[in-house]
């Protein structure tokens, strides 16, 4: 354990006089160590560099091989969740949103398409929005800077891509856009997107549960 994760050069040093990667990656070895059947691991690698990471991923698979064995790991790196979990859970402000595989989360609400559209002037963002409109009718916009737009393209309106690629390429020069790209969600995008759509959900709520309606009486 400690040759694979490098901590062999540090068997003599105190525990408190660690940085905070080696600390965590010295964590991390005593959470294995006799092979217990279930494991807790919350953040395992935050401040640990990234051959480090890889380190301790490998010592993870190493130490599942086993059936009966179980793990539960807390992160929010999604490159983390993606190498080592055979299911992801999702949780936004303390709420369950999704509880499943990768594969059927993409597939559930990666289907989308993300655009971006670098712009070199600002003042045409309204017009711009507009004519996205009118390319993709079921666009939703998700982001609007003063120099970026980002939108949620449904694959039915995305499809087929050489004409959405046509028609981008026609708004590029119309709008003198800098620069934009059309692709499919990544699974980042997805969890961005159920983050987001959660918190409107809570601030909607909110909204409606602020004010407080009673007739008035003379």
């Amino acid at each position: 354990i400690g040759r694979t994760l490098d901590l062999l050069k540090h068997f003599k040093t105190p525990a408190r006089s660690l940085s905070a990667g080696e600390a965590r990656k010295l964590s991390f070895a005593l959470s294995i160590l006799g092979g217990p059947a279930v494991m807790l691991w919350d953040e395992p690698s935050v401040s640990v560099d990234p051959k480090g990471q890889r380190r301790m991923w490998k010592m993870i698979e190493a130490s599942m091989k086993s059936k009966e064995r179980a793990a539960i790991l807390c992160t929010q790196s999604l490159e983390e969740a993606a190498a080592m979990c055979d299911r992801v859970a999702i949780l936004v402000s303390g709420r369950l949103r999704y509880i499943g595989s990768l594969e059927d989360l993409k597939s559930k609400f990666g289907t989308s398409y993300h655009l971006e559209l670098k712009m070199t002037d600002a003042g045409q963002s309204d017009a711009l929005h507009t004519e996205i409109l009118k390319l993709f009718p079921h666009a939703a916009r998700q982001e609007r800077t003063s120099s970026m737009l980002t939108y949620k393209i449904p694959a039915a309106d995305a499809l087929p891509l050489s004409r959405s690629f046509s028609q981008l390429e026609a708004a590029k020069r119309n709008f003198k856009l800098e620069e934009y790209s059309l692709s499919l969600n990544t699974l980042h995008q997805v969890f961005v997107d159920l983050t987001r759509d959660a918190e409107e959900h809570d601030l909607e709520v909110a909204s409606n549960g602020a004010v407080e309606q009673r007739p008035l009486h003379p």
